[in-house]
């Protein structure tokens, strides 16, 4: 691994004060150790037709799905008085495929939980994932309120100060292509293209159409994941208690999500939840970096009919 490390193309990024380095692998950049993560997952994991997959690329939702899947999935055994996710990170109910291989496969051997995470492109994916005939959701945001969330949450988790992270140079970088698991807009094609050759198996979710109806989007992937709600359930409001549970605003107020950390790498629970708005941007942006990024999303989702602005 460290002799492969040292030949993979390296970016520095300017405003993160040489705090933060990519590393470009298989045509995305990510930080070293999800360089490594990613490879011993390509390696070694063996996929199961009965495996769920949630696929994201970062700061688009992953949290959000993350609960949503858990809560639906899990919905028999628990429910939402009775839920893990009152007291453990939804990172922690559902763990990533390439920085949580090992409880991946603990999760295979002692519970029936078929929920798997990860960040890759479908590119990335382990071979076996596809073999299996597995099931996708893919969950996509609009672009500029990704660089905003992802500029954000880098600067949290590797302690850059506001007034030493220029979010101008964040945003010509993200613009390059460089940002994790990026080009962000390789990762949205390459799932997208995937979609229509096998629309039985993978999922396409906006998680601007999940804020504007949760309820309805939540039924729908509760039927692509094999565990649709029943006429009585729906009736008892089952569905809208579980959204509910995964907003935003009930997630970020629970305490466990207020303090402590995640099992893997550290990372504080609270930087998981900052503000979840549409239109966040709006903040942040100039009209030139508005013109610049939206031009350059109409030039690559070109054909896709796919909206991002």
């Amino acid at each position: 691994m460290e002799e492969m490390l040292k030949t993979l193309p390296q970016h520095t990024c300017s405003w993160s004060k040489g705090k933060i380095t990519f590393y470009k692998y298989q045509d995305f950049w990510t930080l070293q150790e999800l360089v490594v993560g990613a490879h011993l997952a390509q390696q070694s994991f063996k996929a199961e037709p009965t495996d769920i997959f949630l696929c994201t690329s970062t700061k688009t939702g992953t949290t959000w799905v993350k609960s949503l899947a858990f809560a639906i999935v899990t919905r028999q055994k628990f429910d939402d008085s009775t839920t893990p996710l009152l007291t453990k990170n939804a990172h922690e109910c559902v763990p990533s495929l390439e920085y949580e291989l090992d409880i991946v496969d603990d999760n295979r051997k002692n519970s029936s939980l078929p929920l798997v995470a990860t960040h890759l492109p479908y590119p990335s994916l382990p071979k076996s994932v596809i073999a299996s005939n597995c099931k996708i959701v893919y969950v996509y945001r609009n672009t500029k309120d990704v660089i905003v969330s992802h500029y954000h949450f880098l600067r949290k988790v590797f302690n850059v100060a506001n007034e030493d992270a220029p979010f101008e140079e964040a945003f010509e970088e993200f613009c390059q292509g460089i940002s994790g698991y990026g080009p962000y807009w390789d990762h949205i094609i390459g799932y997208w293209k995937a979609s229509l050759e096998r629309p039985d198996r993978i999922l396409l979710l906006k998680y601007e159409d999940l804020k504007k109806d949760p309820t309805s989007n939540a039924k729908k992937l509760a039927e692509f994941m094999g565990y649709p709600f029943s006429t009585e359930e729906e009736k008892a409001g089952v569905i809208e208690k579980i959204t509910t549970l995964c907003s935003f605003e009930n997630m970020s107020n629970l305490e466990v999500n207020k303090t402590g950390s995640i099992r893997v790498g550290g990372l504080e629970n609270k930087h998981y939840f900052r503000k979840a708005e549409d239109g966040d941007w709006r903040t942040y942006f100039t009209n030139e970096m508005k013109e610049k990024i939206d031009k350059l999303i109409d030039e690559k989702l070109n054909g896709t009919g796919l909206i991002l602005k």
